[in-house]
């Protein structure tokens, strides 16, 4: 019984210990999101390097934590909801480390850009707006991830909606912007993949927020309007 219970103990002592790892790695990609659009901002070729450079810590953790899953799976045999929570810490940190990638590629961007002097191109101010908007979905899906609060799941989709629409209005400007002055047309394309990286951005934190709902509800509302969610969300609190 003495040995049953230390098993058990042990466990919960290494899904916790994975938890707080995806939180650690977590912290780590929105930061590395912030310093990239600060380097796009600021024109600072030192943190676009640094941002370049931190990815593979970013790597490392993806890589880390989905051994450790595997350990579980292999040693433990979860069911249930700790087969979920499994389930869904393998999910998640492919998305953190999508998002790691999309905030190197912003920095390597922001670095062409700086190289060609064509950091000052019109419409930045709309790439900042979607850059913090992006930034709020992340952090809500984090801490959806940490509390296991569904609460935030609808308005995270709607932000995602939100994003995609920011996203194609500066498409339509860019590419109206190219056509005025062909002179343009590089540096214009370097801000479309910014932006087009940021949009991927929010693609993710959503997908992290819904992943919450498969843990704690054993439902997977992918693809599911926030309407729908929220619907359900309601009906389940009542």
């Amino acid at each position: 019984m003495a040995n049953s219970e230390h098993t058990l103990k042990q466990y919960d002592i290494e899904l916790e210990s994975v938890r707080a790892r995806v939180l650690q790695m977590g912290e780590l990609v929105k930061n590395q999101v912030r310093l990239a659009i600060e380097s796009l901002d600021a024109g600072d070729p030192a943190l676009m390097d640094r941002i370049i450079s931190d990815d593979h810590l970013v790597n490392a953790f993806e890589v880390d934590i989905d051994e450790s899953c595997t350990r579980i799976i292999a040693r433990r045999q979860p069911t249930a909801v700790d087969l979920r929570m499994v389930i869904m810490v393998i999910k998640t940190i492919t998305d953190l480390e999508r998002i790691g990638d999309e905030a190197k590629k912003i920095a390597i961007t922001a670095k062409r850009l700086k190289q060609k002097n064509s950091l000052a191109l019109p419409r930045f101010e709309k790439i900042r707006n979607v850059s913090i908007l992006t930034l709020n979905m992340l952090d809500k899906s984090l801490d959806a991830f940490s509390n296991m609060d569904i609460s935030s799941v609808g308005e995270v989709v709607r932000q995602d909606e939100q994003v995609d629409e920011e996203f194609r209005i500066i498409l339509r400007y860019i590419v109206s912007f190219m056509m005025e002055d062909p002179r343009t047309i590089s540096s214009a394309l370097e801000m479309l993949f910014i932006a087009k990286a940021l949009e991927r951005i929010g693609d993710h934190a959503k997908n992290m927020s819904e992943y919450v709902v498969y843990m704690v509800k054993g439902r997977d509302v992918r693809h599911t309007t926030a309407e729908e969610i929220e619907r359900e969300l309601g009906e389940n609190l009542q």
